[in-house]
């Protein structure tokens, strides 16, 4: 009995031995998403089919824990397996610079025969180093018409979405690559960083949803200083112009002047009205409050819409070209 349970322990190592086709890796890099926002972490009010495909025909962590979650030193985290006093990022401090020099994973992965990219957001303040390709958004980049820097250093004005551009990219050079090596591919989504422009067919997408408060949403921090004294409050936090997007200055503001004509024409035509309904509780402290978080939510999930979306074509993209059945995607 004691061998037979031996032999049966060992069979998924064998049969993994005998196979030599190494798997695809695809990791695609959301932006301050939260659990929150996916439907297969439990939220009703909100659908989102790829994640939740992912989550079904995989794993889905309810108990885990990062090294270090904010933007940059989280992207140091997946590049190098590192801490951020040991990466050298442990903030996103402008004048910290990533060291593309140190051991990497797609340098590990690239000696070991494997063709390697990153399409999209970087924001490490550096170049990558160390990849086949690359093509990223200067620093955090634009919703809008954004710009990419290329490997010759060019920058490049691209028309469109910024999530529907980068998975445009990221597929472009999956059916471009040599399909006879194995691929590390990761797609650097912005979506759904502030300030959650969302794409224009996915304006409005929740109006009709009146999302409910949380029972600490009136808390008033009385005896903690410390949590008093945060800026991270929809009240403190949530900017008229830039983050509600109340008659933000569409000449001047560069995250609201890149809209071509026919976007902007859209694009403005749905927040004026939000405008409106600004000047309706602007005089009403606790209403006004209460608006600011359903816009924020609103907009929020609506980013994260067309981020998912893009999730569901790279999924489709997987399994029309038969790439799903040897790739790990994360």
């Amino acid at each position: 009995m004691r061998l037979v349970c031996i032999w049966l322990l060992l069979l998924p190592f064998i049969a993994f031995a005998q196979n030599k086709s190494r798997p695809n890796i695809l990791i695609i890099f959301s932006d301050d998403h939260t659990r929150q926002a996916i439907s297969a972490y439990g939220n009703t009010l909100v659908q989102t089919p790829g994640i939740d495909r992912i989550a079904r025909e995989g794993a889905i962590f309810k108990n885990a824990l990062v090294t270090n979650s904010i933007c940059a030193p989280s992207r140091a985290v997946l590049l190098t397996g590192k801490y951020g006093h040991r990466s050298g990022l442990v903030d996103n401090s402008p004048n910290r610079r990533f060291d593309g020099s140190q051991q990497q994973v797609q340098k590990l992965l690239g000696a070991a025969g494997y063709q390697t990219a990153w399409i999209g957001k970087w924001h490490l303040n550096t170049l990558p180093q160390g990849f086949n390709y690359w093509t990223v958004l200067p620093d955090q980049g634009h919703y809008y018409n954004p710009d990419f820097i290329t490997m010759s250093n060019d920058t490049v004005r691209q028309t469109g979405y910024v999530t529907n551009i980068i998975t445009s990219k990221s597929l472009q050079w999956l059916n471009q690559r040599d399909s006879s090596r194995p691929f590390f591919l990761v797609i650097g989504q912005k979506a759904t960083h502030r300030e959650w422009l969302p794409d224009l067919p996915d304006l409005g997408a929740y109006d009709k949803i009146d999302f409910p408060l949380p029972p600490n949403f009136f808390d008033n921090y009385k005896g903690r200083p410390a949590a008093a004294a945060q800026d991270m409050t929809i009240d403190k936090t949530m900017r008229l112009a830039l983050d509600l997007k109340v008659r933000p200055n569409y000449e001047k503001n560069g995250i609201y002047n890149r809209f071509a004509p026919a976007e902007k024409q859209v694009f403005k035509g749905y927040y004026d009205k939000i405008a409106d309904e600004y000047d309706s509780v602007k005089n009403d402290s606790a209403a006004l409050l209460r608006w600011k978080y359903q816009r924020y939510l609103k907009d929020y999930l609506a980013t994260a819409r067309s981020l998912d979306r893009s999730i569901e074509q790279v999924l489709h993209y997987l399994d029309s070209t038969g790439l799903a059945k040897n790739t790990l995607v994360i």
